[in-house]
């Protein structure tokens, strides 16, 4: 691991020769480190933001910003592991802007299930949960939207809400009962999908 947090996998810091930075959510780490240990794919490295700007998009922009023009000069490529994520296309702007390439889709629930499937399926009424989130409920979700102090609040933020959907991407019973009692905690109905790792395995791996 470099100083910046930048993690190797030779114990070294990065000097090009083929080497791929990934800049990243924070929320994405476990799943990006599973998949680079899976593949061998020991090319790419791994450099993470705060998972916390998932609730946060204004500060995305300009983190990655700065994350890319202080590794610019350590690698051959830099490649964002964002979607747009609530950044209004600003972050495909800066992207273009620094010539990097990032992740394609509205936000982690979409290139999860698969772009494509995603945007025709519609599910304007279902609110997302993946691996990384429903360990973090609390924190990411109950939490921020001040929902321990106050939780006559719920029914106004999830009221047009019809369920829950749990993306999972490894398969684990626990987790499966975290997410039922998170939906219940939401006054939500519980769907459970497994969808892997669906376009973020297929865009790494393009890399």
């Amino acid at each position: 691991m470099t100083s910046d947090g930048t993690l190797t996998h030779d114990g070294l810091a990065p000097i090009g020769n083929g080497r791929v930075l990934l800049i990243a959510c924070g929320a994405l780490a476990r799943e990006i480190l599973a998949l680079i240990k899976g593949n061998g794919w020991d090319h790419l490295d791994l450099q993470c933001l705060p998972a916390i700007y998932h609730s946060r998009p204004e500060k995305i922009e300009p983190a990655v910003r700065k994350a890319v023009a202080a590794q610019r000069d350590n690698y051959d490529r830099i490649f964002i592991v964002y979607a747009d994520c609530g950044t209004g296309g600003q972050l495909q702007k800066t992207c273009d802007e620094l010539g990097v390439k990032m992740i394609a889709g509205p936000h982690c629930y979409s290139f999860y299930e698969g772009n494509d499937r995603f945007a025709q399926m519609g599910e304007v009424t279902s609110f997302y949960l993946t691996d990384f989130l429903v360990r973090q409920f609390d924190a990411f979700v109950w939490e921020p939207l001040g929902l321990s102090k106050h939780p006559q609040l719920r029914d106004m933020y999830f009221g047009n809400y019809e369920k829950l959907v749990y993306q999972a991407q490894v398969e684990n019973p626990e987790l499966v009962e975290k997410a039922k009692e998170c939906a219940d905690r939401l006054g939500l109905a519980f769907e459970y999908r497994f969808t892997g790792y669906g376009d973020l395995k297929n865009t790494l791996n393009a890399l």
